[in-house]
């Protein structure tokens, strides 16, 4: 059989596999060892295993995911969401969809020392969608703020997406980092500008919350001095070279611990439950990628890479035509997997066709990024929207979907943006030590 044939039918059990609801780590591992020993022996895929596993859970690269996980982790348990919240609400939630605005904003605090879209999202359906319903938001607008808000996760540092992307193509997770900090600020503005239209337009559909005196704003500023204080630091200590991402990931997780002790925001049950969360998710990740990494090998032999760049470059559709149809396939794909699946199983076969287009590898990682998590809110299928719903059970899918639609054109509407203009995402790398 040819490696043609082979790579194919290694494609088609994979999603099948997928389809039966297999890990996709499990499933990719499984099709990728036994496709390599079928076309080279079953003793070298054997000793493939015991050494892709090894290199991948003892790299010193690879220990950023596990330390960031872990800071958010402590910063999720210590309640620091509903700290911003507050924050946010005190200054914004007495303006016309005021409370949209606030949860906005703290979804953006939150999610760049969390780092997790999906976290973002099941956090603030328990702290914002009471409060807006409270003051008569609507359900579609209450709920579709959230899940938008929670997209922020993975644009801004520290992001578990954009270091395993870094990692798979070897790029500087430095680099990424601050180069998702002006895309997520962008977004986040965004956002806020999509609320504001939506209340010029429809007066009567978001209410004013209530005022809050100018003590009571301060008093809720001295609540969230602590982590963004920790956040600052370690973006720049990153930025200005003082350290590595890995030690970036253990100066964040061990402020976050220090923090959250001598505010008396941990018990020893709180850490306990932290440390087990991270190490839940971080086993998780790290499962993806050992099967993504022996996949690639597959990949390899076969030169599926080679052979689709090679054909994409010969379609005769120009750097940016390539580039809208591998847009395209990833928003497809947002109604199959989840973000760190997509990023894992396509970005190997990809990256060679955009590096030979000449894209700048930085500038796409957040570009692909932007679009895969475009996939967790759209329409039909949507991780955050599944995850709120999950949270909040009188919310039909209808309804989410709904109140999204208006963030999905931002969303579109800001991917045009920065492709017109990389140095958007640039700017901040090109100026690091």
């Amino acid at each position: 059989m040819s490696s043609d044939a082979v790579a194919l039918i290694g494609f088609v059990s994979l999603f099948v596999l997928m389809l039966l609801r297999v890990p996709v780590g499990m499933a990719m591992g499984l099709v990728g060892i036994t496709g390599y020993s079928y076309l080279t022996g079953f003793a070298p895929a054997m000793k493939l295993i015991g050494q892709t596993s090894m290199r991948t859970v003892t790299d010193y690269t690879f220990g950023v995911i596990p330390m960031f996980m872990l800071m958010g982790a402590f910063v999720s348990i210590s309640g620091v969401s509903k700290e911003l919240f507050r924050a946010a609400n005190s200054f914004l939630g007495h303006l016309k969809g005021g409370l949209g605005v606030a949860t906005v904003v703290a979804c953006g605090g939150f999610a760049a020392i969390c780092g997790s879209s999906v976290a973002t999202a099941a956090t603030f359906a328990g702290v914002a969608y009471p409060e807006m319903r409270r003051y008569g938001y609507p359900k579609s607008f209450s709920s579709g703020v959230i899940a938008a808000g929670g997209t922020l996760g993975a644009m801004l540092p520290p992001s578990t997406v954009l270091a395993v992307y870094a990692i798979i193509t070897q790029q500087d997770i430095g680099k990424l980092f601050m180069a998702g900090i002006l895309p997520g600020m962008l977004a986040l503005a965004m956002y806020v500008l999509t609320i504001s239209i939506l209340v010029r337009v429809r007066p009567d559909l978001l209410p004013a919350g209530k005022a809050t005196s100018w003590g009571e704003r301060f008093r809720g500023l001295k609540d969230v001095w602590a982590p963004l204080t920790l956040f600052a630091f370690v973006i720049g200590g990153l930025y200005g070279g003082l350290f590595t991402p890995t030690e970036a990931g253990g100066m964040g997780a061990g402020g976050a611990f220090l923090l959250g002790v001598l505010r008396r925001k941990l018990s020893r049950a709180q850490i306990r439950e932290a440390l087990l969360q991270a190490t839940r998710t971080s086993a998780a990740v790290f499962t993806v990628l050992i099967g993504a990494l022996l996949f690639g090998y597959f990949l390899t032999i076969t030169q599926v890479p080679q052979k689709l760049t090679e054909m994409l470059t010969g379609l005769g559709l120009g750097r940016y035509g390539v580039l809208a149809l591998i847009m395209v396939m990833y928003l497809v794909l947002g109604c199959l997997m989840d973000a760190m699946a997509m990023i894992i199983l396509t970005v190997p076969i990809i990256f060679p066709v955009v590096t030979a287009l000449g894209f700048d590898p930085i500038w796409f990682g957040i570009i692909i990024v932007m679009t895969v998590e475009l996939g967790l809110i759209h329409p039909p299928v949507g991780m955050n929207v599944f995850v709120i719903k999950s949270v909040v059970h009188e919310l039909s899918f209808s309804t989410i979907f709904k109140g999204v639609i208006p963030f999905v054109i931002t969303d579109l509407l800001r991917l045009v943006i920065l492709i017109a203009f990389p140095i958007i995402a640039l700017y901040l790398p090109q100026r690091m030590g």
